[in-house]
Formats: structure tokens, sequence, C-alpha cells
């Protein structure tokens, strides 16, 4: 558990894949991130999560105060998140895109007959946007594949990677959303956040924080 940043107000951490951000349910689910950083930062709670599978940086707050103001500034889209991954296939840059960012605007829900998975659904799913950038395409594992930049402007569970098997690319290493051959072709899912911008709370200084990804 790499720590980033730390100070009075907030912390910071390069979270790795398989690891929890909260604990679950269950006894054999209570190691998490939340958990090893409390046992150091007492005062640390949670602000924001990762799923599971996926790596990068993660914000914790200091106190029931700093955890109030920067839950405020991730409802109030305050905070700037970018993530990085790997998906199957050739995938093209946006049809008329002036900087070369696409948008994919596809409302999302809990699919409660096969939960934990989510689905698109334009009746009764929330809005959820997602910013994509595409870099040249490759090989991993000897088929196609692109490495892509993500920017989610909505913070739905499971949105990436709903939103990348929408478009017919689902992120490679996916046990949820891709297929048996995408899953086998990495040995873990290939997602990671690597960015993170924000005021500081109180100082009311720019931060942003990096995290180079791992693959």
């Amino acid at each position: 558990m790499e720590v980033i940043y730390q100070d009075n107000v907030l912390l910071v951490f390069n979270k790795p894949s398989a690891l929890l951000s909260v604990p679950g349910r269950g006894p054999d689910k209570q190691d998490c991130l939340s958990a090893r950083v409390q046992a150091l930062w007492p005062d640390a709670l949670i602000v924001h999560r990762l799923d599971y599978d996926t790596s990068g940086i993660i914000l914790m707050a200091r106190g029931i105060e700093s955890q109030r103001l920067l839950n405020r500034a991730f409802e109030t889209r305050q905070v700037h998140k970018r993530y990085v991954a790997v998906v199957d296939g050739v995938l093209e840059a946006a049809p008329d895109s002036e900087d070369g960012w696409g948008l994919i605007d596809l409302p999302l829900c809990l699919d409660w007959e096969n939960r934990p998975l989510h689905i698109v659904d334009h009746q009764a799913g929330k809005p959820s946007r997602t910013r994509w950038r595409p870099y040249p395409p490759g090989e991993v594992g000897g088929a196609p594949a692109t490495r892509v930049d993500l920017e989610p402007i909505t913070g739905r569970s499971h949105q990436l990677r709903v939103h990348l098997q929408a478009l017919g690319h689902p992120i490679l290493g996916d046990t949820l959303y891709a297929s048996a051959a995408a899953q086998a072709r990495a040995e873990r899912l290939l997602l990671h956040a690597c960015e993170l911008s924000l005021i500081h709370p109180i100082r009311r200084v720019p931060l942003t924080f990096h995290s180079p990804a791992p693959f």
C-alpha cells in the first residue's frame, strides 16, 4: 500500500489490484484498504472507492469535517479523475472529435437478477457519462488490443467497465463483463486510476496526484 500524499486533512494511496476498498460481508472480506489505513491513521475515513480488481489512486479524509468537505467536492464534481485501461480489439477514435475525446452517454442500473452486474437501461438507468480517448492499437496475448484514457463524468458502479463493454470493447481481464477469451489474456483487470486532481478543502490550493499504470 503505497502512500502518495498525507497531511492532517487527507491521505492519498496507490491501491493494488485484488484488494477491497472497504470491508465486505463475511470474515474473509475484512482485509481491505480502509482497515489497513485506519490501523496507522485511526481518524481516516472513506470518501470514495475503487473496485476490488481496479488499482490506483484512492483518497481518504482525516476526521468527520474533512470527510464532509471532500464528500461535497465529489458530489459537486470538483474532483477530476482519469483512468487508463487496455481493451479488447481495435478501438478507433471517436468520429467528428476535435480533441480526440469521445463521449459515452448511456444510463446504467443494477441488474437485480444478476447482481453485482450492471447494465445499460434506457428506462430505469441513471444518467452515466464517460469521456474516452484511444491510443494507437497494439496486441496483448497475440490478439488486437487498445490502450485508452477514461474520464468518468458521473460515478456509477462499474461505469467504465459497462460503458466499454457497450462499445464492444470490454476491458481485458474483466471477469464480469469480458468474454472468457478476453479474460484469459490478462492476469488481472487492466484498469488503473492514474490521476486525481482537486482543490485542497482547507488550504484551497490545487493538488494533482499521478500513479503510472503497472501494465
